[in-house]
């Protein structure tokens, strides 16, 4: 088959409506550099791992890795915050009969998060899977703004991390 023919034919695919098995459901754009990060492959595990992903039940969350800088000015911007902060969690709302596979966006500062870690003594992997679970339960409606809601997300993060090999955040 020429290879014009083989191009036009792989661009005119449609992405598959449900989860196919090895099809990703974390899409990873890093703006902060290599040094440290995580694969792409490890946020599409984790971000599975906290949405307890099921073949015919897609969902998309596209992270997002920004330096300290541009971290802070969408802390500042849409938190009323001025820090870098280790993540941010935007649920995207879809227009009335859109359908998305998209559950929405996570900002993810890694140096704040290697940081945190070196400062909490964990492996900055672990903090990097917490905070991406984190950051899925949020954009699921999780929050932890009064005391019973905080619990309540922070069984359900050492219950997935602990799926994930990964021990308490929270000890």
């Amino acid at each position: 088959m020429p290879r014009r023919r083989r191009l036009r034919r792989a661009a005119n695919r449609r992405a598959p409506d449900v989860d196919t098995p090895g099809s990703p459901l974390a899409f990873v754009q890093n703006r902060a550099g290599r040094r440290g990060v995580p694969t792409a492959r490890s946020f599409d595990a984790w971000v599975r791992a906290a949405l307890g992903a099921k073949p015919g039940k897609r969902r998309q969350v596209n992270v997002v890795l920004f330096r300290p800088r541009e971290a802070r000015a969408l802390n500042r911007r849409y938190r009323a915050r001025d820090y870098a902060t280790n993540v941010l969690s935007f649920p995207y709302e879809p227009l009335p009969r859109e359908k998305s596979a998209l559950l929405g966006d996570l900002v993810i500062c890694p140096s704040v998060v290697a940081r945190e870690a070196r400062e909490q003594g964990k492996p900055v992997r672990d903090h990097f899977a917490h905070l991406t679970v984190h950051g899925v339960l949020h954009l699921l409606g999780f929050d932890h703004e009064n005391p019973d809601d905080a619990a309540r997300m922070e069984r359900r993060e050492v219950r997935i991390l602990a799926g994930l090999g990964i021990g308490n955040p929270y000890d």
